[in-house]
């Protein structure tokens, strides 16, 4: 492997070099290759003018760099030869990109288009000056940008040329809401919102036909000065192509609403098969009230969400010689009732298996779009490698069924309330049965959760009220209980904790936010307090360690805490440094001294320290005997990801990476079974283990093909030995490596 890596090196280095040597053998005689452009203030002018947000006003850019750095796309495209008949040639043409030829032509209508920008944003007397250079065949681009000093609004008036919105703006107390000021920097972006804020005021106040053309501004210079007084004009509607006097705007109100499905069909579909009070509740437009744009996005909105609905189209037809409109609400329905089927091939740590899940799924089970889905699914996995059983089979049969409500059903929660949020209600259940060679366990599972946002908000919040898990253990095979559960020498409480029969009974709240550039994710979770509680006041019976029991089962109780947060700097549509922090921290308590093992956290894999394969670093620096990973024990209580990508996209649907993370787990208390996993912040920095490496992505739109290579750079397991400690001080590749394939991004 590690001379394979050698050789693609040197392959890449030497593309590199190539293409370098070659990159304008594709550019004409007489021409140049662009190959720098800047966009800058000149020195002393104003410190206010954003030059990168300036910078997508060009309208020629150079060629991809890889990394900012190399144009390897370019460089492959330099490879081909001139014969195109070859298909060599073809295909290093279509996965390079050609040369940028530098065009005058656009580059002064950049000038001009920058020019209008700084005028737009204050500047009215700025300049574009264009410098180039040329060296050889490439040519270097810089627009000098002569701002000049702003424009500031002196004074603001606005006439209102119809009484009825001027006395309607009045009442609304329109004034505190403007967005022009006096002294603000003449911005025509700032007045283009005020004509909008406006426009979507009258819109939403019966004004259907009211549009920001009807809104103008005047602009009078105060000679020999910078100052501006500024004039807003709402006009009449104008009725001049009918050769009629201009008029008053008309304002409409809601005189009925009908609700019709759509027209039946050969295969079906026709007819509304939803309830009437469901209808009323996701219809925001009011008979009586005035027309509203944003109420009829609203009722788009809340109909687009109801999996019964396959299609909403919404009109408005105006009753003639009045100022009513009737609303019609046509509801194009799907079919209720499906059926899937899903093959799929497992492979767990070599060992090759297959599955397949038959689900049923009803959109509109009670009339109000509830959507009812139940799945039967069957597993097979021939075990290799295990001694001592006489089985070597694993085969899971499980079935799970989720009842969803487009809405809160809870107690209390009026209509208005369940209007202003996008709600759903969960109920799930769940049985899964697994037999292994070594044991057979089964898992009940039974949840009530309720989902919710606002609209034009970017946040969600989810309340798990109620999460019941019990796992039951029938049967163990003695083989595995004399070796690993009952043996004095290789005694193991977390692992013999796990083999127990356990009863889960979860509360969680989670928060997660998302506005394109920061992403957070939160989630809190008790386990087990009202079950503690109730054994103290009643007493309970206990079992042989000592734990109380309900029903004869003994109960888990823990508090957990996790963190997600993820920030992206973009620097340009091709480039962008991602940086990601993720903690968890959970603490066994009461009747719990070791968390299940479905709680404990684990480190490395596709989606942490990428230098390690899933599940084999830690905790703190604890290390198997004989080198093996033990998904048991490389487990703990607490977890720390630190993780730097820079990504870039290279060409077609093909990205790169690099990356540089950090983290670990600790235990938070101490295991004989894990020496020096413990936490403990004097150690944290020694404990940190840190990787590097680089990635492939390949982007399908619908989905995002991962390839990461990581590296070990610090390894806390091996303080005592340098080499092993510092392997990117003394790299091994066979040692140091781990590869990763993963859907989407790691975060």
């Amino acid at each position: 492997m590690r001379s394979v890596l050698i050789r693609l090196t040197m392959a890449a280095a030497i593309v590199l070099l190539a293409g370098a040597c070659a990159s304008t053998k594709y550019v004409p005689e007489g021409e140049t290759l662009l190959d720098h452009v800047r966009v800058k203030t000149v020195a002393g002018t104003a410190r206010d003018v954003n030059t990168a947000q300036l910078r997508n006003y060009v309208r020629q850019t150079p060629n991809a760099r890889w990394f900012s750095a190399f144009r390897l796309p370019l460089a492959t495209y330099s490879l081909a030869g001139r014969d195109t008949t070859k298909w060599m040639n073809r295909l290093l043409r279509s996965l390079g990109e050609p040369p940028v030829v530098y065009d005058s032509v656009l580059a002064q209508q950049t000038c001009s288009d920058l020019k209008l920008q700084l005028q737009n944003e204050g500047y009215l007397h700025a300049q574009v000056a264009l410098d180039t250079r040329v060296k050889g065949k490439k040519r270097d681009v810089t627009y000098l940008l002569k701002p000049g000093d702003p424009y500031f609004v002196r004074s603001i008036s606005y006439v209102v040329e119809d009484s009825a919105i001027a006395r309607l703006l009045n009442e609304r107390g329109d004034s505190a809401r403007r967005l022009l000021q006096v002294g603000m920097k003449f911005d025509v972006a700032r007045l283009d919102a005020e004509r909008k804020r406006i426009t979507q005021l009258l819109t939403d106040e019966g004004y259907m036909r009211f549009h920001k053309e009807f809104i103008g501004y005047r602009a009078d210079t105060a000679r020999g000065s910078r100052l501006i007084d500024l004039t807003l004009r709402l006009g009449p509607y104008s009725r001049a192509s009918l050769e009629l006097a201009d008029t008053l705007h008309t304002r409409y109100y809601v005189r009925r609403i009908g609700y019709s499905g759509a027209p039946a069909t050969a295969a079906g579909g026709g007819g509304l098969h939803l309830r009437h009070h469901v209808l009323q509740e996701n219809t925001f437009i009011a008979a009586g009230e005035p027309y509203s744009a944003t109420r009829l996005q609203d009722t788009y909105n809340h109909f687009g969400r109801l999996q019964a609905v396959k299609y909403t189209s919404i009109t408005f037809n105006p009753v003639a010689g009045t100022d009513s409109l009737d609303c019609e609400i046509q509801l194009q329905t799907n079919k209720p009732s499906t059926l899937s089927f899903e093959p799929e091939g497992t492979n767990t740590a070599g060992d090759l298996g297959a599955a397949a899940s038959l689900t049923y799924q009803n959109r509109n089970l009670f009339r109000g779009s509830e959507v009812l889905s139940v799945q039967l699914r069957g597993a097979y996995e021939a075990i290799r490698g295990l001694e001592g059983y006489s089985n070597q089979d694993f085969v899971e049969w499980s079935v799970e069924s989720r009842l969803a409500f487009p809405r809160f059903i809870m107690p209390g929660i009026g209509t208005r309330l369940r209007r202003k949020m996008n709600a759903s209600s969960e109920l799930s259940l769940r049985y899964d049965l697994q037999d292994r060679p070594e044991f057979h366990r089964r898992v009940l599972s039974a949840a009530w959760r309720y989902k919710w946002g606002l609209p034009q908000s970017h946040g969600r919040y989810q309340l798990d009220l109620l999460d019941l898990n019990y796992v039951f253990m029938p049967w163990i095979s003695q083989t595995f209980r004399t070796q690993y559960l009952d043996d004095e020498t290789s005694r193991n409480a977390i692992l013999r904790y796990n083999y127990e029969n356990l009863f889960i009974t979860k509360i969680g709240f989670g928060y997660t936010y998302n506005n394109g550039v920061t992403a957070l994710k939160t989630n809190v979770e008790t386990s087990g307090n009202t079950l503690g509680l109730a054994s103290s006041i009643f007493g309970a019976q206990q079992d042989a360690s000592g734990h109380n029991m309900v029903m004869g089962i003994a109960y888990a109780q823990y508090a957990k805490a996790d963190v997600d947060l993820t920030h992206a700097l973009r620097f340009d549509p091709n480039n962008q440094l991602v940086l990601h922090l993720g903690f968890g921290i959970a603490y066994p308590y009461g009747n719990s001294t070791v968390l299940p093992f479905e709680k404990r956290y684990f480190s490395g894999g596709a989606n942490s320290v990428r230098g390690w394969s899933v599940r084999s670093l830690g905790p703190g620096r604890y290390k198997e005997k004989d080198g093996n990973i033990n998904f048991i024990n490389q487990t703990g209580d607490m977890k720390l990801d630190l993780n730097v990508e820079y990504r870039t996209h290279l060409f077609w649907k093909l990205g790169g990476a690099l990356f540089v993370d950090a983290g670990n787990v600790w235990t938070l208390r101490q295991y004989e079974e894990q020496p020096g996993g413990r936490f403990l912040l004097s150690s944290l920095l020694s404990d940190l283990a840190v990787s590097y490496g680089l990635g492939l992505r390949f982007n399908f739109d619908y989905f995002i093909l991962r390839f990461d290579l990581g590296m070990k750079a610090v390894n806390p397991a091996f303080r005592e030995d340098a080499e092993q400690h510092y392997p990117l001080l003394h790299p091994r590749f066979s040692r140091d490596y781990a590869f990763h394939f993963a859907v989407g991004l790691p975060f």
